[in-house]
């Protein structure tokens, strides 16, 4: 009978001036240096903040999902 995997889901947040792309990016990129075995991320949200009528950040909260040893 082969083993089963037990995984677990963390959350990341993540922003960027460059747009929702590079937010997700980052996060990835963060989370990958802590966390071994990532098998996806989920983009649970999507926000920016705003300044005098123009848009100065993009922010993705993610889910990131990776297999526990």
């Amino acid at each position: 009978m082969p083993d089963g995997r037990v995984a677990r889901v963390t959350e990341v947040i993540a922003a960027s001036p460059d747009g929702f792309d590079d937010a997700v990016r980052l996060a990835f990129e963060r989370a990958n240096k802590t966390l071994r075995n990532i098998t996806g991320m989920k983009v649970a949200d999507m926000t920016v903040m705003c300044e005098a009528g123009n848009i100065q950040e993009y922010r993705v909260r993610c889910e990131v999902i990776f297999v526990l040893e």
